[in-house]
C-alpha cells in the first residue's frame, strides 16, 4: 500500500466510539471557539468582500453561510473557513519547527458534513481525523524552514477529513488526498514582509480546493495515489523522508492544541499575558517607559520577533499588527488587553502604541527555547526613564495545551464575541447546540448559524 492508501485506511477506520470523552469535549470546546471567532469576524470589510463574491458568483446551495445565506460546499468551505481565520484568534499547535491552526479545517468539514446531512458524532470525528492529519504532519514533516506554508499540511487534513464527512470509500479518499496535496503546496512568503489579506486567507484557499478535490474524489476523479513516496512527490520536494504509522494512530490530538485567551498569534500569547499581569502588578505606566525586553523561544523569534521574517517594526495593517510581537505588546501595555478592537486601523496609526513600539526590544532565549514546546516560556523586563525596572518571567498562559482553558471561559469568549452580532438568546442556543452536539444533527447546528 503507498502512504496515502495507508492514510486512507486510517480515516476509513476511524469511529466516534474511538474518541475519548475528554476529546469529544475539546472538539466540542474548540468548535464553539472558533465559531466566536467567525462572528467576530463578520463586521470586517475583507468578510464583506468575500461575502459578496460568494454570493455573486454561487449565491444559493446546500450549505449555511455563517452570518446568512447559502452556497456550494466548497464556497462554504472557504467562507466560513475564512471567518474562523481571520481574526487571527482561533486555536493553533506549535511543533519544534512548525505550526499549525488546525480549526481551519472546520469550514471544510462543516460543510461537507451539512451537504451529507450527517449527525454530529459523524461530524466530531471528521474534525477529530482532519486535527489528527494536520498535527502528526506538522510535527514529522515541517515545511516552514524549507520556505513552504503550514497550509501545506493542512490539504492533507482537509481531504482526510472531508472524505470522512462525506462517506468516501478507502480507495475514493486515497484519490482525494493525491489530488489535494500535489495541487497546494503555498509559499511561506504569504506570511514574511509586507503581510497582506492573504495571511488570514490563504488556508481559507486551501479548504476551498481540497473541499472541491473530495467531491470530485467521490465521482471517482482519480488522483496521484503516489503523492507522498513517489517520483517528485512530497517527501522528495518538499519535507524529505518521515514515518507515521496509520495503523497505530487515534484521535486525540485535539488534546495537545491550545486555545487564544488573546487576539495575537499562538506565539505572542504568553507574552501579552505576562504585559498584562505586569500591567496590573506594577501598574506600569507607558508614558514613562524606556525599553521593554523580551526573552522569548526561538521559533517564536523568528516568526513574529524580527527574526528570520522580519523586523516587525512596521506595522501599518491588521495582518502586520498581529504578526508583530513588538506591536502586541506595546499595545497591551497601552490598553490592557488584546481583543479585536486593537487591530482597527485607527488603533494601530495612533502615535502611542506607534512610539512604544519601537521601545520593544526582543531576543532568543535558549533555556526557554530547550523548554519549548512544553512551556512557551518568556521573560519581560519593563525599564522606566528613570532607570527603575520591572520583571516577569511567565512560562505558559491559560489556553496553553497544558494548561487548558475550561468550557465556561470558551463560552465567555464566544459571548464577548458573538455579542455585538447575535441575540443573547442565539448565543444560548448555539452554545447548547454545541455542547449536545453528539445528539444532534448538524443541520440544528447550520441553522441556527446562518439564520
Amino acid at each position: 500500500m503507498t502512504h496515502s492508501e495507508k492514510l486512507a485506511a486510517f480515516v476509513d477506520r476511524a469511529c466516534y466510539e474511538t474518541l475519548s470523552e475528554e476529546a469529544v469535549t475539546q472538539l466540542k470546546t474548540r468548535l464553539l471557539d472558533s465559531l466566536g471567532c467567525a462572528f467576530g469576524a463578520l463586521p470586517s470589510q475583507t468578510m464583506r468582500s468575500l461575502h459578496e463574491h460568494t454570493v455573486e458568483f454561487s449565491g444559493h446551495g446546500p450549505c449555511t453561510l455563517i452570518g446568512g445565506g447559502s452556497t456550494t460546499p466548497d464556497r462554504a468551505a472557504f467562507y466560513n473557513g475564512a471567518l474562523v481565520r481571520y481574526l487571527d484568534f482561533n486555536d493553533s499547535f506549535m511543533a519544534v519547527r512548525e505550526y499549525a491552526h488546525p480549526s481551519d479545517n472546520i469550514g471544510a468539514v462543516l460543510a461537507a458534513a451539512e451537504y451529507k446531512r450527517r449527525s454530529g458524532r459523524t461530524f466530531l470525528t471528521a474534525m477529530a481525523i482532519a486535527y489528527q492529519v494536520q498535527l502528526r504532519l506538522a510535527e514529522v514533516a515541517a515545511v516552514l524552514a524549507r520556505g513552504f506554508d503550514h497550509t501545506v499540511q493542512g490539504s492533507y487534513a482537509i481531504a482526510c477529513g472531508v472524505s470522512k464527512a462525506l462517506g468516501l470509500t478507502p480507495q475514493q479518499t486515497a484519490n482525494a488526498i493525491g489530488m489535494a496535496g500535489t495541487s497546494f503546496n503555498a509559499l511561506r512568503v504569504t506570511r514574511t514582509g509586507t503581510l497582506s489579506n492573504w495571511k488570514g486567507l490563504a488556508y481559507a484557499n486551501t479548504a476551498f480546493g481540497c473541499t472541491h478535490a473530495a467531491l470530485l474524489a467521490m465521482r471517482d476523479i482519480t488522483g496521484p495515489i503516489e503523492v507522498f513516496e513517489g517520483n517528485k512527490g512530497f517527501m522528495e520536494t518538499i519535507s524529505g523522508p518521515f514515518e507515521i504509522d496509520w495503523s497505530a494512530e487515534n484521535l486525540e490530538s485535539v488534546l495537545r492544541t491550545s486555545i487564544k485567551r488573546y487576539n495575537g498569534t499562538i506565539d505572542s500569547q504568553s507574552s501579552i499575558d505576562a504585559m498584562l499581569k505586569m500591567k496590573r502588578m506594577y501598574a506600569i505606566d507607558p508614558t514613562r517607559v524606556q525599553r521593554i525586553d523580551v526573552d522569548i523561544f526561538k521559533l517564536a523569534y523568528d516568526v513574529i520577533g524580527g527574526g528570520e521574517e522580519g523586523d516587525k517594526y512596521i506595522v501599518e495593517t491588521k495582518e502586520q499588527a498581529d504578526h508583530s510581537l513588538r506591536y502586541m505588546v506595546a499595545c497591551a501595555c497601552i490598553d490592557g488587553q488584546m481583543m479585536p478592537e486593537q487591530y482597527t486601523p485607527e488603533r494601530i496609526h495612533r502615535s502611542d502604541v506607534q512610539a512604544l513600539l519601537k521601545k520593544v526590544q526582543i531576543r532568543p532565549n535558549a533555556e526557554y527555547t530547550r523548554r519549548f514546546p512544553q512551556e512557551c516560556a518568556v521573560r519581560i523586563e519593563v525599564t522606566y526613564s528613570d532607570g527603575s525596572r520591572h520583571a516577569l518571567e511567565n512560562p505558559q498562559y491559560e489556553g496553553y495545551f497544558t494548561h487548558p482553558m475550561q468550557w465556561d471561559d470558551v463560552v465567555e469568549k464566544f459571548r464577548k464575541l458573538a455579542a455585538p452580532r447575535l441575540s443573547t438568546a442565539r448565543c444560548d442556543q448555539i452554545i447548547d447546540s454545541v455542547a449536545t452536539l453528539e445528539n444532534r444533527r448538524i443541520a440544528e447546528l447550520t441553522a441556527l448559524l446562518g439564520d
